[in-house]
């Protein structure tokens, strides 16, 4: 029987037979088709670098996520290079593989990935840190770099979790800190001159990678522990960047991708189009982390906008737009960006939609002018109902901004509205978390501008306080689980209400998170253990937090230690050898301006706060026109 050729890579009969026999059997056949629409499907040998990018969830994850969608298409459309994708198979899957002995392939090319020269692992949040342990795992790929061999593919990390890769850093070849898309094509540029050498040492390949900027390789820096646990020292070796600092783009004109999304064939998270209007943040919420490390604002420009959203439509016949960004309400042209799409695409029955609002009645009003086609759902995070404890995270809203929102929204037609609490603050108290309950309460007797709002319906979602590196509030402690349990009972017996509905996450989810959240190394031995005994944590029916610990002691190890305790300034952080653009000195003031309750302005409307995002002060922030009223 002649080999089966499949876009280039000739398929063994094992493969055929798992593909033809296995795929009936399994739940939603169509994560593993790769015959989505836009796919590229390029030829696996006509490439002189193979890449694939893995998100180490399940496929509707990954296929809501904006940046390896860009990469994707970056990749492309070189003429040297291909990339295919892959995702975590579900747990049926999974089984299939292991039961046929068939390793994890790419989507389009079906090649497996460990014959790919690069294998790119989104890091989008702790909670799938044992999934890329299992990915590498079905993969056939040996686990830790200092495993891996000639004619193994280097493995490498990017997104969030890059800024405190450390709990995993060791399943990594290398990391890149930052924006991927100029650093992306340096990587392939290094990769094809290696491979064109007579003699490919890994190690030299790797150094060279490491004087790239923004790129970070784990095996060339050294973690030494006092005998308290807490770090010692960070030595790099000669020649290694110490500090790594991060990649950002200037001018986001220039980058204009993803194109022509992957349309996919099982309906993702988020069924719609991004436009990604802007990146960077400098409202200066303490808790966030994407507001600190994407640092400084940067605004594309509104005609670049209207020609991509275009683009976006004739290539994928979407019908929702959605205006990304982390405050899509902050672009300085959104009322003339947002109201132009809406009248134009409304002819095309394309909506308009903000995934992101500010609390206040401008954002609804801007959410109103955009549901020409369909009405899209409205949410505030307000996070916090105590005006104390607004002032400790810097979410300078207030009790009648929230009030006069939901108002609005109801006289426009809302009736279904959803806000975000967080609990377990620095300094919160058991009165804070009922000032919760005294606000929901009077939003349902006052939401219809100082009336009872009929028909109003409220989703209540509390989320808990995880402490983030690169954060003003990275050295405060994480609650312990008790002290949560007793403030998500207060929520509950205070809101037992008609019209509102109370969600918590997880208790135990949030307290793993934060132990990966401010991990180190000596974390790897309970990952993989996690990994092994089939830890799927960002999904609740897959998540056991017993088995989580008893990894942790098995590895010596005491969560509490991770969680509960406050750092001095004077600590070495797991991630202090890799700077996230925002200055450390800055990051302690701002936590002593919580300890103390000031707030600090945002520095589009006021004076440069001194962060380091920008060098020189100011420098590097783009907006698109005047500011928003």
């Amino acid at each position: 029987m002649p080999p089966l050729i499949f876009w280039g890579y000739e398929l063994s009969e094992e493969t055929e037979l798992f593909l033809g026999e296995e795929l009936a059997g399994v739940t939603r056949p169509g994560r593993y088709l790769g015959i989505e629409v836009n796919a590229y499907r390029k030829p696996f040998r006509s490439a002189d670098v193979t890449c694939v990018l893995v998100y180490p969830d399940a496929y509707e994850i990954g296929m809501s996520h904006l940046g390896l969608s860009i990469l994707y298409e970056e990749i492309n459309e070189r003429d040297d290079a291909m990339a295919d994708r892959a995702y975590l198979p579900w747990v049926d899957m999974q089984e299939s593989l292991e039961r046929r002995g068939i390793r994890l392939f790419g989507l389009e090319s079906r090649v497996p990935l460990g014959e790919f020269d690069l294998v790119g692992i989104t890091l989008q949040h702790e909670l799938t840190y044992a999934n890329v342990a299992r990915v590498l795992g079905l993969a056939g790929i040996p686990l830790t770099a200092a495993e891996r061999g000639e004619g193994v593919p280097l493995v490498i990390g990017g997104g969030p979790g890059a800024f405190n890769p450390e709990p995993v850093a060791e399943l990594f070849d290398l990391l890149v800190l930052g924006e991927g898309e100029e650093v992306l094509h340096e990587l392939i540029d290094a990769v094809k001159g290696w491979k064109s050498t007579e003699r490919r040492e890994r190690g030299a390949l790797l150094r060279a990678c490491a004087a790239i900027p923004g790129v970070y390789v784990p095996s060339l820096y050294s973690v030494h522990y006092r005998p308290d646990g807490a770090i010692e020292s960070i030595e790099a070796e000669r020649g290694a960047p110490m500090p790594v600092r991060k990649r950002r783009l200037t001018d986001l004109d220039r980058w204009r991708h993803p194109r022509r999304p992957v349309i996919p064939l099982v309906e993702p998270v988020h069924d719609r189009c991004s436009l990604e209007i802007f990146r960077g943040c400098t409202r200066g919420c303490r808790f966030c982390q994407a507001g600190m490390i994407y640092r400084p604002v940067r605004e594309r420009a509104e005609e670049s906008l209207r020609a991509w959203a275009w683009e976006l439509v004739e290539n994928t016949g979407c019908d929702e737009i959605s205006l990304s960004s982390l405050n899509s309400a902050d672009y300085t042209r959104i009322l003339s960006l947002s109201g132009g799409l809406a009248s134009e695409m409304g002819e095309k029955h394309v909506a308009v939609s903000l995934p992101s609002l500010r609390t206040d009645t401008f954002s609804v009003e801007l959410a109103a002018r955009l549901r020409r086609v369909k009405r899209t759902g409205l949410t505030f995070a307000p996070e916090v109902a105590s005006p104390r404890l607004r002032a400790t995270v810097n979410k300078v809203v207030s009790d009648e901004d929230l009030l006069s929102a939901v108002s609005a929204a109801y006289r426009e037609g809302w009736r279904k509205i959803k806000l975000y609490f967080m609990v377990g603050l620095p300094g919160e108290s058991e009165e804070d978390v009922e000032e919760i309950c005294a606000l929901v309460r009077r939003i349902m007797r006052e939401g219809a501008h100082g009336g009872p709002a009929k028909g109003l319906r409220l989703s209540v979602s509390v989320s808990t306080f995880v402490p983030k590196s690169h954060t003003p509030l990275q050295w405060a402690r994480q609650m312990s689980l008790p002290e949560i349990t007793r403030r998500h009972f207060i929520l509950k017996d205070g809101l037992r209400m008609r019209g509102v509905n109370l969600r918590w996450h997880t208790r135990e989810m949030s307290y793993l998170e934060g132990v990966l959240s401010r991990g180190d190394r000596r974390l790897l031995p309970a990952v993989l253990a996690a990994s092994r005994q089939g830890c799927l944590d960002s999904w609740s029916e897959f998540f056991s937090w017993e088995r989580w610990l008893g990894a942790l002691e098995a590895a010596g190890l005491d969560p509490s230690w991770y969680v509960e305790r406050e750092r001095p300034r004077s600590e070495t952080l797991p991630w202090d050898h890799l700077h996230a653009g925002v200055d450390r000195d800055f990051l302690w003031e701002e936590y002593e301006k919580a300890v103390r309750g000031e707030t600090t302005p945002d520095c589009r409307f006021s004076e440069c706060s001194e962060c380091g995002a920008c060098s020189p002060p100011r420098a590097q922030l783009r907006l698109a026109g005047e500011a928003a009223p």
